[in-house]
């Protein structure tokens, strides 16, 4: 009884610290809302759905980035392109938000070629240790 009491209050934890740092994180997806759209409702329902999707697939991801850290300089260098364009903003200098919204599917379509061909590679090399030990047995 005890040891159950125990896991719901740790699982309890467990969420309540997923949901804060849920919340910390979507103050990112705030500033970049504020900065990319026009319209409130727009921001809203991004904050809205960005929080959605940290929680649904925040384990997914995880393991995702764990084996491909070279997305997490490519989140970085996004969350580089949008805090200069905001600052450029701020001294009213603006970008066609197009442009930024082709440089960043540009660079994710290059990521994923990346991770595909490195993906392939770590599959040939697999396959041709087996291959080598079965030779050897």
């Amino acid at each position: 009884d005890q040891d159950a009491a125990k896991g719901k209050a740790v699982l309890g934890a467990i969420l309540v610290q997923i949901a804060l740092l849920d919340i910390v994180f979507s103050l990112d997806s705030v500033i970049t809302a504020v900065g990319m759209v026009d319209h409130i409702s727009i921001m809203i329902l991004a904050v809205m759905v960005a929080v959605g999707f940290m929680m649904v697939f925040a384990g997914a991801v995880n393991h995702f980035i764990s084996r491909h850290p070279t997305v997490k300089v490519l989140a970085l260098s996004f969350l580089l392109l949008i805090g200069t364009t905001l600052i450029a903003e701020g001294f009213h200098f603006h970008f066609q938000k197009g442009f930024v919204y082709f440089a960043m599917a540009f660079s994710v379509f290059v990521e994923m070629l990346n991770v595909r061909m490195k993906t392939k590679a770590e599959r040939r090399a697999l396959e041709a240790e087996a291959l080598r030990r079965g030779l050897e047995s």
